[in-house]
């Protein structure tokens, strides 16, 4: 009898070892009529039932389709110290339903998959003090104070422009890192094409693409460069960061801007919280139309606004996505000041305002011709109008 009773502790003993707690499931609808392939979030408070207080760095996502885990990541999106999602990559077909399941193991280190691709972004003080930001398909950047200083006072280096700048890679690996780099080594490097790709944009004060201000009396009045920032996360499925600019205009208004792009989007996201005396239906976005020589698609219904423009004997497409009913108008200008031809959007917003900003390169093969561009930015309006239905059981 008593070897018996030895027996069954040690067989609760060896299940309790290996910590697999019951099973659960994470089901993921698509109710659109294309495949989609997308980083989705689970709340932690849907995961409290599964985890029953475990260590959340101890959760998986294994996929029964492919017999293999998931990249995760966690993500504390008010920076308390208090992990709020779990995410990981989705891939589901055109209205289907994929299912995914939820496992606690105490050797979860050592089952989760090698990182291949990611997302990533951080201050850069060796170029003055830009903030850069890319995934495995695009690279932004934006202009810090120093940079405003140098321009201010006179000194070279400078650049005064709360726009954003776009780097054309054509690679799916990381290159801020190197391109910057190597920058401070030979000046002008990532304007040149040495295989990954370059940045050929102009922004100057132009918004660039996804850039904002305020439209006024046929005048758009714009702020200075951003004056703080906060990294939230780097990846690698989604990184996220904010920066704050310093009130502008005579209508004192100011800009906080969450901004976030997911592994496998060509958009990112951009969250904008406004404080100031702001007239109905001014604040704006726009995007920058260089020298006149490209294409523009506005509809106000769909709430996309598409640009397509040669450069250096290639094109690229820009846009805006943006939920219509936030859309007040939008319309292009055509200036003889520099830097001021653009397609802007006037919004509704009074406090907030989400739009996605993006683009798309032909060396990138990502998009062949506008006509795929534009279906991209349709498609990632739908997304908007339609997000993947997730649920935990």
């Amino acid at each position: 009898m008593k070897k018996q009773i030895s027996v069954i502790a040690l067989v609760v003993f060896i299940f309790t070892a290996c910590g697999d707690l019951k099973e659960h499931r994470v089901i993921v609808e698509n109710h659109l009529n294309f495949n989609r392939k997308e980083v989705v979030a689970i709340a932690c408070e849907d995961l409290k039932p599964v985890i029953k207080g475990e260590d959340m760095e101890k959760v998986l996502i294994y996929d029964p389709q492919t017999s293999q885990y998931l990249v995760t990541q966690l993500l504390d999106n008010d920076m308390d110290g208090e992990v709020d999602e779990l995410l990981f990559q989705a891939e589901v077909k055109a209205n289907s339903i994929s299912s995914y399941l939820i496992e606690y193991k105490r050797n979860a280190l050592e089952l989760k998959p090698a990182i291949s691709l990611v997302t990533y972004s951080r201050f850069v003080p060796e170029r003055i003090d830009d903030y850069a930001w890319e995934n495995d398909r695009v690279a932004f950047r934006t202009y810090g104070p120093e940079a405003e200083r140098l321009v201010k006072e006179g000194e070279p280096g400078g650049t005064l422009s709360s726009g954003i700048d776009l780097w054309l890679k054509r690679v799916d690996y990381p290159i801020i890192d190197k391109w910057y780099l190597n920058n401070v080594q030979e000046a002008g490097y990532y304007h040149i094409d040495h295989g990954e790709g370059y940045d050929p944009y102009h922004v100057g004060n132009s918004r660039g693409t996804g850039g904002t201000g305020i439209w006024i009396s046929d005048s758009l009045f714009i702020s200075d460069n951003f004056v703080r920032y906060r990294s939230i996360c780097t990846g690698p499925l989604r990184t996220v960061f904010e920066l704050d600019y310093a009130p502008y205009s005579t209508y004192n208004l100011i800009e906080k801007k969450r901004i976030s792009l997911d592994l496998g989007s060509n958009f990112s996201k951009f969250e904008i919280s406004l404080t100031g005396n702001l007239p109905q239906d001014s604040y704006s976005v726009g995007i920058a139309l260089h020298e006149g020589e490209g294409k523009i698609s506005i509809n106000k219904e769909s709430g996309t606004f598409l640009h397509w423009e040669p450069i250096d004997g290639e094109y690229l497409g820009e846009g805006l996505v943006m939920d219509p009913k936030m859309v007040n108008d939008a319309f292009k200008i055509i200036s003889e000041v520099p830097d001021q031809n653009q397609l802007l959007v006037t919004t509704h917003a009074q406090t907030d305002i989400t739009y996605y900003a993006g683009f798309a390169w032909t060396r990138s093969r990502q998009v062949k011709g506008q006509a795929d561009w534009a279906k991209m930015l349709q498609h990632q309006a739908e997304i908007i109008a339609s997000p993947f239905f997730i649920h935990v059981k």
